[in-house]
């Protein structure tokens, strides 16, 4: 059994893995974006929006900060599912395709229920795999810091 201050440590850990995963989605939708010409995904904005309780902006400065504010917030804060999947003992691959399904997986749920989003079935097959895309860049680079920093731990 774990104690706190592992659960802790891994919670931490995940966190900073969760933030490098969020960055490297950031990069991999960018690019994405700008070859389709399409502008970026407001998505988790309109989403924290609703569940804020929040209905305008005083500016499109200020609804981009929150845009940024709520895609890194929630790319960071998924990063502790990671850590705690490490702490139950899950192996680290297995760890990384649950923490990826169960981002994906909530995203499907929550955007849909939030009517931010429609249900992915009325989707064109092609964005499917564009966002299913997004989602493995962001668990494959979490589950992949997430490691770099418990190894860290591990030898020194």
């Amino acid at each position: 059994m774990k104690t706190a201050e592992e659960v802790a440590g891994s919670i931490g850990k995940g966190l900073v893995a969760g933030f490098a995963g969020t960055a490297a989605m950031t990069i991999s939708s960018t690019l994405e974006a700008r070859l389709r010409g399409r502008a970026p995904s407001s998505a988790p904005a309109r989403a924290t929006a609703k569940v804020l309780g929040i209905s305008s902006f005083d500016d499109s400065v200020a609804q981009a900060r929150f845009n940024d504010l709520s895609h890194w917030g929630y790319g960071t804060g998924w990063g502790v599912v990671r850590g705690l999947l490490d702490a139950a003992g899950l192996p680290p691959r297995k760890a990384t395709a649950a923490h990826g399904a169960a981002v994906w997986g909530s995203a499907q749920v929550a955007l849909p229920a939030l009517d931010v989003a429609p249900p992915a079935i009325f989707w064109p097959k092609a964005e499917i795999a564009i966002d299913a895309f997004h989602h493995a860049v962001y668990a494959a680079v979490t589950g992949i810091a997430y490691e770099l920093l418990a190894g860290s731990r591990a030898s020194s």
